[in-house]
């Protein structure tokens, strides 16, 4: 698709956002109306005024008492005009900028794993505030200026034709030039926009991959390398910058120079015109005035041009992420999961991440109603890969996996999640209280259960030493708490919903080990008669498991108890012997 065309297809676009508020436009256009006209007629006015003075103490004070009047009227509704235009104008692209990031917020929340997995969030983030930011004032300027300049332009065009239409020619004449310069300065500042843009969303991640990692950057003493990769970044958005900003600064003054030409022109036509008693003297006033007026819209269409170049390369982004496909819809007789009894069957699962790479090739195991499933294996082997096909964050390349025996592409994925309680390795906690990320699951839970959660989960007695305890309100990532105390709330999360399957991906590895103990035995009671999944890399932590699989490269190439594995002397009692040898 070339650049051509997908300016007008981003153009139908905007248009599209903007359709809902059709008839705040129409007003806006009706008070850009008024207020041209308003102000337009001050200049006729003001002529009519200096045509009052007819000669030496030979002035009309009657008539110019009552045109002074007039133009005191004019430039009131010019005024009350123009700031109900301002008000309306503001409410459109507000509004409109309120249904963008909606959109955008809701896209993501439907976007598939793999998208967000290979996307820098930081890029994601820049697109939906920082370049939405930017459309925002691009839309502002074309509504509060284009519209008016170029009502401005038409209608000065007709007061000047009416009052001569040879120096309104002259003045036609010369148009072209501020035109084609405009047009030419448009199209480079366009393409070093869209540059910017796109280097402001790749600093913006680097920006966020630092902020989160500080303490690894410094541990590694990394620093220097650090800011020299932000200052290449930085460097490349100056580059952008720089000559984005330096084809729109050139703007005002190349059209100034040609509204200069034409208000010269103007005013040795007006001179002569004058002088051979064509026009009067308050007729050359006026026209002065508008030679001004007429050319003034030129240097603020040209700085709204300049900025919407802008704001469509950001438009583009924006369309860009709404463009990404979401995850395959449910089909349309989907079942919801009820009443789950917890028998999980995987049958010939082959999954790959790249087509040329298979992870996972005719993978096959059954876990029986309340069984606890425990899944070890070196890094890399796919156990986490296992866990989200489970939970449908992806689906599988070929074969089936099945819950209570129906496939599970033929579930709702929010029933089927909906089955699962999951504590991951990576803790997540919002912006809010500790209740309410506690609750985050089951938001109708009251504060009783809440605490008794806490309480299961062995959370209760750090909360309650924070300075609101349950109502203490977190930062982002849980900012202020530990990393155990980060999992702690994460289990009692999952305590409060109580699902009738369970997955543990290594839900301990950050607590110490009096507290794990203690969390192991509150999981003991929550893994009764509920089908469990549990991922780990510490192996004391499984020896009770009812199966355990052992992975290696995809492949479940041993399964038995705990017992049985070590008797058999293959590759899992070499896993859990190298926990207590040497190094």
């Amino acid at each position: 698709m070339n650049v051509k065309k997908i300016d007008h297809e981003t153009m139908y676009r905007i248009l599209g956002l903007l359709r809902p508020y059709a008839v705040l436009i129409v007003l806006s256009l009706l008070l850009a109306i008024a207020t041209v006209m308003t102000t337009l007629y001050v200049p006729v006015l003001t002529g009519q005024a200096v045509d009052t003075i007819i000669g030496p103490d030979r002035v009309d004070f009657a008539a110019l008492s009552r045109i002074g009047g007039l133009i005191t009227i004019m430039l009131t509704a010019t005024a009350i005009s123009q700031w109900c235009l301002t008000a309306v104008d503001n409410r459109i692209v507000f509004a409109v900028v309120r249904d963008m990031r909606a959109n955008a917020f809701e896209h993501l929340q439907g976007m598939p794993l793999a998208y967000l997995d290979s996307h820098h969030h930081g890029d994601i983030e820049s697109c939906v505030i920082t370049d939405i930011d930017q459309f925002s004032e691009g839309l502002l300027m074309g509504f509060s200026q284009l519209f008016t300049g170029v009502m401005t332009i038409v209608t000065t065009l007709v007061f000047m034709f009416r009052l001569s239409p040879v120096i309104a020619l002259v003045v036609v004449a010369v148009t072209p030039l501020s035109i084609i310069a405009a047009g030419f300065i448009a199209k480079k500042s366009y393409t070093f926009f869209k540059q910017q843009s796109a280097r402001r969303g790749a600093m913006t991640a680097i920006v966020q991959e630092m902020i989160a990692g500080q303490d690894t950057v410094r541990v590694f003493g990394m620093e220097d390398a650090v800011c020299q990769r932000f200052a290449q970044a930085d460097e490349q958005l100056r580059q952008a910058s720089f000559k984005a900003t330096f084809y729109s600064s050139i703007t005002n003054p190349t059209t100034r120079f040609v509204n200069a030409v034409v208000y010269a022109g103007v005013g040795i036509g007006g001179a002569l015109a004058a002088i051979g008693g064509t026009i009067s003297i308050g007729q050359l006033t006026s026209f002065l005035s508008y030679a001004t007026q007429y050319t003034k819209p030129f240097n603020e269409i040209s700085g709204v041009i300049t900025e919407m170049q802008n704001s469509v390369a950001c438009a583009q982004r924006y369309f860009s992420l709404l463009d990404q496909p979401l995850e395959s819809p449910d089909i349309h007789d989907a079942a919801v999961l009820k009443d789950v009894k917890g028998q999980v069957e995987l049958q010939g699962v082959s999954f790959s991440y790249l087509p040329d790479k298979p992870l996972f090739d005719g993978l096959s195991l059954t876990a029986a109603p309340g069984q606890r499933i425990a899944i070890v294996g070196p890094t890399g082997c796919g156990k986490t890969t296992l866990i989200n096909l489970l939970m449908r964050f992806y689906d599988v390349t070929q074969g089936r996996i099945a819950v209570d025996g129906c496939d599970i592409r033929k579930l709702t994925r929010n029933s089927l999640r909906a089955g699962y309680g999951m504590v991951l390795q990576d803790t997540w906690i919002h912006s809010g209280t500790v209740a309410a990320n506690i609750a985050f699951g089951r938001p109708d839970a009251s504060r009783e259960q809440i605490v008794q959660a806490a309480r299961q989960a062995y959370a209760d007695e750090f909360i309650t030493r924070l300075p609101q305890g349950y109502d203490t309100v977190l930062g982002q990532d849980g900012g202020g708490l530990s990393a155990g105390q980060r999992q702690l709330l994460c289990i009692a999360r999952v305590m409060l919903t109580v699902p009738p399957m369970l997955i543990l991906d290594e839900a301990t590895s950050s607590i110490d080990t009096r507290t794990e103990l203690c969390i192991q035995k509150a999981f003991d009671r929550l893994m009764e008669g509920r089908t469990s999944f549990v991922v780990a890399h510490r192996l004391s932590t499984i020896v009770h498991a009812d199966l355990i699989l052992v992975m290696k490269d995809g492949r479940i190439i041993e399964q038995g108890r705990h017992e049985q594995l070590l008797a058999a002397g293959g590759f899992y009692a070499k896993l859990y012997n190298s926990q207590f040898e040497q190094v």
